[in-house]
């Protein structure tokens, strides 16, 4: 229920703190750049799996949601401020298809764990996809749809939403 709500709502209200590097493959001349928000965990082995991604442009690591301005990652990490770790993606769509993106996000996470991702636990590390458009959203949702109905998955999935 929670991812669900964080589905909707994450175009509506969100900040994204940067304060890691930015991995640049020259974006001055995508004609054709988009981007992505997605949170699976510690956000940094998030920002590898898209890094490692053909026509992604960039990833930033930072934090979405929350209920404090500009958080250190101590309180962060504590896990008091609300926040979720994301990763902004900056993809040239010319190249990388948003479904791609998304199939990289469900192959690095476990959307069997609600508590966080593999050992990082609390809310801060649970996994959501935050659409920025309408075409983002209805792609997610038949994305996570395909998850929720595969069979081998259905028994240890701990939302049915």
């Amino acid at each position: 229920m929670r991812a669900n709500l964080l589905l909707r709502y994450a175009g509506l209200v969100f900040f994204l703190l940067f304060f890691t590097k930015i991995y640049s493959q020259g974006n001055s001349n995508v004609s054709n750049m988009k981007k992505a928000i997605f949170a699976g965990g510690c956000f940094w082995c998030v920002e590898h799996a898209f890094d490692e991604v053909p026509g992604v442009i960039s990833t930033i690591s930072g934090y979405i949601g929350g209920h404090i301005k500009n958080p250190s990652y101590s309180q962060v990490s504590g896990g008091d401020t609300g926040h979720i770790e994301a990763v902004e993606i900056s993809y040239d769509a010319n190249k990388v298809s948003y479904q791609k993106l998304l199939s990289v996000f469900w192959r690095n996470i476990d959307p069997t764990d609600a508590k966080g991702q593999f050992c990082d636990k609390g809310y801060q590390y649970t996994s959501a996809i935050f659409y920025l458009n309408n075409s983002q959203r209805k792609l997610a949702e038949i994305s996570k749809k395909e998850i929720l109905n595969n069979k081998n998955m259905k028994k240890y999935l701990h939302s049915n939403n």
